[in-house]
């Protein structure tokens, strides 16, 4: 419906429109400046022909110039100290979670998933006797330090349930 209205004020009068463009007068182009150089050699045949005459002496020399151009030498690259040292990362298998295919498989050492970081924070949570932080350190190959940081200062969700009675005073 739309582009019918658009075509309809778009061929509304039309001719009349053109007719007017039509026949405006045309504006004239800026004059151009005359330039000097093509003026001299249009006036004087004589400069013409020096241009286009051939000059043996210079022929010459451009026949004693010879270039010889070679490219340098290719170096073989030996495996020496060019290359950057390449850091093979140690990787262990992770404590899987409960997605399966969804969960990261392998962990670089001295890193953890979300996963087992939850799940070390809940162990820690619930048996700090058990769960201290060398153990931890060992078991998922981390620094004393960083598992020591780790539990002071990421704690996990508590869910607590508040009974019937206590629920209409709050």
């Amino acid at each position: 419906m739309g582009g019918r209205l658009t075509r309809v004020f778009r061929t509304f009068n039309v001719e009349n429109r053109a007719r007017r463009e039509i026949s405006k007068e045309k504006p004239t182009p800026a004059p151009r400046h005359p330039t000097s150089r093509l003026d001299e050699l249009a006036g004087h045949p004589e400069i013409q022909e020096e241009i286009y005459r051939r000059d043996d002496r210079l022929l010459t020399f451009l026949k004693d110039v010879y270039v010889e151009s070679r490219d340098p030498p290719v170096r073989v690259k030996d495996g020496g100290g060019e290359h950057l040292p390449c850091k093979q990362e140690e990787k262990r298998l992770t404590k899987l979670g409960h997605l399966g295919d969804l969960d990261v498989k392998k962990v670089p050492k001295g890193k953890i998933s979300i996963v087992e970081a939850l799940t070390l924070l809940n162990n820690h949570k619930l048996r700090p006797q058990i769960w201290t932080a060398e153990k931890i350190a060992v078991e998922y190959s981390l620094e004393l330090k960083e598992v020591n940081s780790l539990l002071e200062f990421f704690i996990p969700f508590a869910v607590q349930e508040f009974p019937k009675e206590t629920k209409k005073a709050i």
